[in-house]
């Protein structure tokens, strides 16, 4: 459980510290977090912030810190039920349908219901991305060409949520 501070969690057997200091051994101990590794980065927080508002659009500080918290606790709560689920069928790896087995049983169905839509199109492109190199093995046996990643750009340009409004184009966004 986590107190009100979010100090302590004991969940299945392991305590965890979120308070940031150290537990009397230097913050070594198992199962301490430190508050910078339990948190996303404010900068990155912040960056998504930032692409809602108007160019000239400001964010606080306590703003930033505020939604760091949030979602940071957020993607802790909905990850901490689909690995529940994961022990109880005794898998070790936690994997997009559980996340979206999660959202639906936490009550956010309508996240859930978009996730799985974006979920089935990224292993599409992923699939076409695989069968693709294959190829691309197949017929340049010796030659060594560099391999990229799946481009995060190209992911948003061609998994976008529905119901969700492109606002990157937008001079009025209020």
């Amino acid at each position: 459980m986590v107190d009100n501070m979010g100090n302590n969690l004991d969940r299945d057997g392991h305590k965890y510290n979120f308070a940031g200091g150290s537990s009397g051994s230097g913050g070594e101990e198992y199962g301490i977090i430190k508050e910078q590794d339990r948190l996303l980065p404010i900068a990155n927080v912040g960056r998504i912030m930032k692409q809602i508002l108007p160019p000239n659009g400001k964010i606080s500080k306590e703003a930033k810190e505020t939604m760091q918290e949030c979602v940071s606790e957020f993607i802790s709560f909905v990850t901490g039920e689909a690995s529940d689920k994961c022990h109880k069928e005794k898998r070790k790896t936690v994997n997009g349908d559980d996340i979206c087995w999660a959202l639906s049983t936490l009550g956010f169905d309508n996240y859930a219901d978009q996730l799985k839509i974006y979920l089935h199109k990224y292993r599409e492109l992923e699939g076409e991305r695989a069968s693709q190199n294959k190829a691309g093995n197949a017929t340049d046996q010796g030659k060594e060409e560099p391999t990229t990643g799946f481009n995060g750009e190209l992911q948003r340009k061609h998994l976008k949520f529905n119901n969700v409004p492109d606002r990157s184009n937008s001079s009025n966004r209020f």
